[in-house]
C-alpha cells in the first residue's frame, strides 16, 4: 500500500509520451485540495462492487463523484 503522496512505478505495459520541449515551463504547483470527512451510506451492492475491484475503493468512488460533478458543470456552463 502507498502512503498519501506517494508516486508508484508506472505498470510495465505503459506507453511512454514523448513531451515537447517546454511543456513544463509554465506550470504551476497547485495546492492540494482539502477534503471534507463525511458518513455517506450505500447500498451494499455498491460498496461491494468497488471493494470487488481491490484496495483504493474509496479513492475510485471519489473519482466516480468527481467526474460526474465535473461533467455537471461542464454542461450547465454551456
Amino acid at each position: 500500500m502507498h502512503s498519501r503522496g506517494e508516486v508508484k512505478a508506472p505498470a510495465k505495459d505503459t506507453t511512454e509520451i514523448d513531451l515537447p520541449d517546454g511543456f513544463w515551463d509554465d506550470a504551476e504547483p497547485q495546492a492540494p485540495k482539502v477534503k471534507k470527512q463525511i458518513n455517506l451510506r450505500v447500498d451494499p451492492d455498491i460498496i461491494d462492487f468497488f471493494k470487488a475491484q481491490g484496495s483504493g475503493h474509496l479513492t475510485r468512488m471519489h473519482a466516480v463523484l468527481r467526474s460526474y460533478v465535473d461533467a455537471k458543470k461542464d454542461r450547465d456552463v454551456s
